[in-house]
């Protein structure tokens, strides 16, 4: 059965965004909008969307959270032998995507990935609830499994197995980071003139700019 989805529409009436009110750094502008976001929101504002293609241009996206970002990039985590880790292994560029609608805004993000230090990833893996590190042990992912009730077998008894001791980190597991080369601030608008502000890596320094919408 076929839906019509034509008269579902919003429009976007909260605020603007001109390039001359930005700030000159969009790690600092990203900033500004994500905490305006926590401040209205009782999601995941770290919430993203990661595409990625294979080495042959075939695409895939997901979404994951975003847990750190600096001068450096944005990161997140994963194991490596999971689909969007075998894809940056082969083609090591992402596109990021941040969805916010209660201030009806999306930040886009550009760049290039490469694994974070084992360090960083092991200070991460061993700050997360223990729950969550037996199961990174035991996940392999996106791969065909026989049942719920045996993965939550073998949740049950790695987690006997690893009572009152320090769980490793799997050589499988670790963090990616996307340096960005272009980042977009989009700001809703009425009539569907949306404001766009991309800012793009020139040498040390940020180029900015006006797009259409």
């Amino acid at each position: 059965m076929s839906m019509n989805q034509g008269d579902l529409r919003k429009d976007y009436t909260r605020a603007s965004l001109d390039p001359e009110d930005v700030d000159p750094n969009p790690l600092e502008q990203f900033r500004r909008w994500y905490d305006e976001q926590r401040s209205v929101t009782a999601g995941e504002p770290n919430a993203m969307t990661v595409a990625t293609a294979t080495a042959d241009g075939r695409p895939s996206a997901r979404m994951v959270l975003l847990k750190h970002w600096d001068e450096a990039g944005f990161v997140f985590f994963s194991a490596y032998n999971s689909p969007k880790g075998i894809e940056l292994g082969e083609n090591p560029r992402a596109a990021l995507l941040f969805y916010w609608p209660e201030t009806e805004r999306q930040v886009r993000i550009e760049g290039t990935v490469s694994p974070t230090n084992r360090q960083e990833a092991a200070d991460y893996f061993h700050s997360r609830p223990h729950g969550s590190q037996v199961a990174a042990n035991i996940a392999r992912q996106s791969q065909i499994i026989s049942s719920r009730t045996a993965l939550e077998q073998e949740m049950a008894e790695l987690t006997a197995a690893f009572d009152g001791r320090k769980v490793p980190m799997p050589d499988t597991w670790g963090g990616f980071r996307v340096f960005p080369e272009r980042i977009e601030f989009w700001q809703g608008r009425p009539s569907r003139l949306h404001d766009r502000v991309q800012y793009t890596r020139d040498a040390s320094c940020w180029q900015i700019v006006r797009l259409a919408p």
